[in-house]
């Protein structure tokens, strides 16, 4: 089965929009396109040879069209080279062609259309952008892999792959690196479900009961 992997520049308050360039996605009146690059160094290693591996990219249509837009028309770039040799699979309700060189389109549900492909055989998958398929695809256990390099900044709006709608689950931290800007890169395994516990270790106060009592009504 194919692993899928998710790659997602964020800042410290978990939006990734428009990260490449100020005319990337200026949706929703973004005016902070292109916060990434005065943060990027020549050590981000870890980012670098995930890019440059072995995969299929997995991408929502509008991080398709973007990508489709700039990367053929750069192919002295390895990374463009890399982009026009692989299979691109683009979860789209559109009608409109793919044009870009192996190109597949994959319509449906979300988390059907991707534990289908990952079935297949073939390359392991890398998303990149696309912050829509995050939240099913999270919800699914479908992603086996998450890197999520946080960079020094807070944007205060704009999209994030977190919508509130993920199915509570924890994380394995698997690998860590810091940059000499200050960029975290994290990467997550899944590691099952939420354990809770409490460090009370007396029986509550009636102070304590009586505020439980507030919250069950609604009043606290």
């Amino acid at each position: 089965m194919r692993k899928l992997t998710g790659a997602v520049f964020q800042s410290l308050d978990a939006v990734m929009q428009a990260p490449g360039g100020q005319e990337e996605d200026s949706t929703s009146h973004f005016r902070h396109g292109g916060w990434v690059q005065p943060l990027w160094g020549a050590d981000m290693g870890p980012f670098e040879g995930l890019i440059m591996g072995e995969y299929d990219l997995l991408l929502g249509k509008r991080t398709y069209d973007i990508f489709a837009a700039y990367w053929p028309y750069n192919q002295d770039d390895p990374i463009g080279e890399k982009f026009q040799r692989i299979n691109k699979y683009v979860l789209t309700h559109s009608d409109e062609p793919l044009e870009w060189d192996n190109s597949y389109r994959l319509s449906g549900d979300t988390a059907g259309a991707v534990a289908g492909l990952k079935k297949t055989e073939g390359r392991d998958l890398l998303i990149q952008g696309s912050s829509t398929l995050y939240p099913p695809l999270l919800s699914a256990k479908l992603i086996d892999r998450l890197m999520l390099m946080t960079f020094p900044i807070l944007l205060g709006e704009g999209k994030s792959i977190f919508d509130g709608s993920e199915k509570a689950g924890t994380m394995k931290l698997v690998d860590h690196f810091v940059t000499n800007a200050g960029v975290v890169m994290t990467t997550y395994e899944p590691a099952g479900e939420v354990q809770t516990g409490s460090f009370e270790t007396k029986s509550p106060s009636e102070a304590e009961m009586e505020r439980r009592a507030k919250m069950e009504a609604g009043s606290w």
